[in-house]
């Protein structure tokens, strides 16, 4: 799927901004004063797989982005990538709420606007609420985002996405062992033909000063009958990715 359509599966599939591949990931604090944090990021990935699906073609991408954050939990940030539909370009923007709930527990709430410069009614707004909590050095987040109907670029069709991302520090070592799953249902038939789709993956990162390269295989339960799974570029993959954090 190398239009439009494509851009449908990532929103109405599995529409974010942790994705938890494709969105920013590496990030260094940098005090602008005021109780005020900057953080960036700049990334090559093999393959930009969103919850699953292919949005390059399963070719390389070439993403970036910055995050502004406030000490009262506050933060707005815009995040883009390369892809291989519409104009070439997505640029998504992002803005919510955190605070630790208890210690160790974080909530976060907020929202994503998922845009294609130069293509008209793709704008896809995605609000989305999650909880992290850290067990030693583990790390365990379950979240939902949901893109209801009504807009343009969806019509009547809607979609929910509930997810848990699993992280594993290993103890006095660069290196981070991580876990996803996610599950799709969209008033759509699209991914799954039935509107459901589950997308998992299993990787490690590898951390050196700004750097982190990492590996990842990314796969969904699309059904494979007549070769629709790859031809939707929702079949098993391995991804590298490099990044850098300023």
């Amino acid at each position: 799927m190398k239009t439009l359509s494509r851009a449908c599966y990532g929103v109405l599939l599995a529409v974010t901004a942790v994705t938890a591949v494709s969105t920013p990931a590496f990030a260094q604090d940098e005090d602008a004063g005021d109780g005020i944090t900057i953080t960036g990021n700049a990334t090559v990935v093999s393959d930009y797989r969103f919850r699953g699906f292919s949005q390059s073609n399963e070719k390389a991408a070439i993403q970036g982005g910055f995050t502004i954050g406030h000490e009262s939990g506050l933060y707005v940030g815009t995040w883009g990538s390369s892809i291989g539909f519409n104009n070439g370009t997505e640029i998504d923007f992002f803005g919510g709420f955190a605070t630790q709930v208890s210690p160790g527990l974080t909530a976060d709430i907020g929202a994503t606007a998922y845009t294609y410069p130069g293509s008209s009614n793709t704008t896809v707004l995605e609000p989305y609420a999650s909880l992290t909590g850290a067990i030693g050095p583990a790390t365990v987040k379950g979240g939902v985002a949901w893109a209801p109907g009504g807009q343009n670029s969806l019509g009547d069709a809607s979609a929910v996405y509930v997810y848990s991302d699993v992280g594993f520090q290993i103890p006095d070592a660069p290196i981070k062992l991580k876990g996803h799953i996610g599950y799709a249902k969209s008033d759509s038939f699209l991914g799954g033909l039935d509107g459901e789709v589950v997308d998992y993956l299993v990787g490690v990162d590898f951390t050196w000063k700004v750097l982190t390269l990492g590996v990842a295989y990314i796969n969904t339960d699309a059904p494979k009958f007549g070769g629709y799974k790859e031809s939707i570029g929702a079949d098993g993959a391995v991804v590298f990715s490099l990044g850098a954090a300023f």
